[in-house]
């Protein structure tokens, strides 16, 4: 009989099968079928927590140099290779050389960190297989969260990548319409970000602006959000973040509202391509943005990822049910995979003790030979 983790190398090792551009998905829908089935692993290997818990970063962990340390694991270059077909550019060159403001940029960064967070999965199987083995639940921060359901086997590898360079794309268009941006904001308990976003966007209709945009488009952690909208808004909330009990305010250095109706435009693309590649139910528990419930069927995944363009992000949320449990029941091992550690930094603001068993799947711990311009 095979144990998880025999099923977990079959699973991975014949990632270079022949699929959609010349490679096959990346998916777990196998190994995770065999956890779910008759047979269990062993249970000297499962750690002494239920389980692990994969998570997958967003837009603005990307940096220059990301993946080069990946690259030694099996299937990495054959994922990047498939990225270039799909794409239409080299995204292996632009992770590792930049320049870093081409990389920043909407179409190119959501891609790029979509593949380098299912590159760190490569890199987790291979040197603790156990991880993925007794992997119980995900959840991906906006862009993440189509990395996330690649993993759980819910979508194939490349049309999930084509999905995300078509939402890229749109969202970049959409953002470029608009002067528009989003503001991080860290408040204290007496904080009334939805009367701070009302009086915002009564300043715009003074300044001439028709149906302006301020609302809250991520919950972070408790007194932490991130506001978006037109950005005279978010000057005007900077200039009154004292009145609005706000202890500090930062402009993200992104193009544009995201995840508020600022991006409507871009739904339809997104629609359309959803509409066209198949989406299966993940073989385990992946969380939506959008309500912080698990999704439960494909036709869910597929609306749900449309609607999270104009809809907040519900990080804050989705920590509270992920890591929800009965008193005495302990916390499962979390790992964050892919670029930076902001959702690590994220859950110690959320949920202190699930943060003591977290930790980061880093890009740069691997020595690499120089790239040498070929995949």
């Amino acid at each position: 009989t095979h144990t998880g983790r025999a099923v977990a190398a079959a699973a991975w090792q014949s990632g270079a099968d022949s699929g959609p551009g010349g490679v096959r998905a990346v998916n777990l829908a196998e190994l995770l079928q065999s956890s779910v089935g008759d047979e269990e692993p062993a249970p000297a290997r499962r750690p002494p927590q239920e389980g692990t818990v994969l998570l997958f970063p967003g837009q603005g962990s990307q940096f220059v140099g990301m993946g080069r340390g990946l690259l030694r694991y099996p299937n990495v270059r054959d994922m990047f290779r498939v990225a270039e077909k799909v794409l239409g550019y080299d995204l292996l060159s632009l992770c590792l050389r930049g320049p870093q403001a081409e990389l920043d940029r909407t179409l190119h960064c959501q891609p790029a960190v979509f593949l380098a967070s299912l590159a760190a999965v490569e890199k987790l199987h291979h040197q603790q297989p156990s991880v993925i083995e007794n992997c119980v639940a995900a959840a991906g921060f906006s862009v993440g969260e189509f990395a996330a359901l690649v993993f759980a086997g819910a979508l194939d590898y490349t049309e999930a990548l084509y999905a995300v360079k078509v939402r890229a794309e749109a969202m970049q268009k959409a953002s470029e319409a608009v002067p528009s941006g989003m503001l991080s904001v860290i408040g204290r308990r007496e904080s009334n970000y939805n009367f701070a976003c009302l009086e915002a966007r009564e300043h715009c209709k003074s300044l001439g602006i028709e149906n302006p945009v301020c609302e809250v488009s991520n919950y972070l952690f408790p007194d932490s959000r991130v506001i978006a909208g037109h950005l005279q808004a978010l000057e005007f909330l900077q200039e009154n973040s004292r009145k609005y009990y706000f202890k500090r305010t930062k402009m993200l250095p992104v193009s544009g509202a995201f995840h508020t109706r600022l991006m409507e435009p871009a739904t339809e693309p997104l629609a359309e391509v959803l509409k066209s590649i198949k989406i299966q139910k993940p073989f385990i528990c992946v969380y939506s943005n959008v309500d912080s419930n698990k999704y439960v069927h494909s036709k869910h995944i597929q609306r749900l990822l449309v609607k999270q363009l104009v809809s907040p992000v519900k990080w804050e949320q989705t920590m509270h049910a992920v890591y929800e449990r009965q008193q005495g029941v302990e916390f499962p091992y979390t790992y964050e995979v892919g670029p930076g550690k902001q959702l690590g930094a994220i859950l110690r603001n959320c949920n202190l003790k699930a943060w003591k068993l977290y930790k980061h799947i880093d890009k740069r711990m691997d020595k690499e030979p120089a790239y040498d311009g070929r995949h």
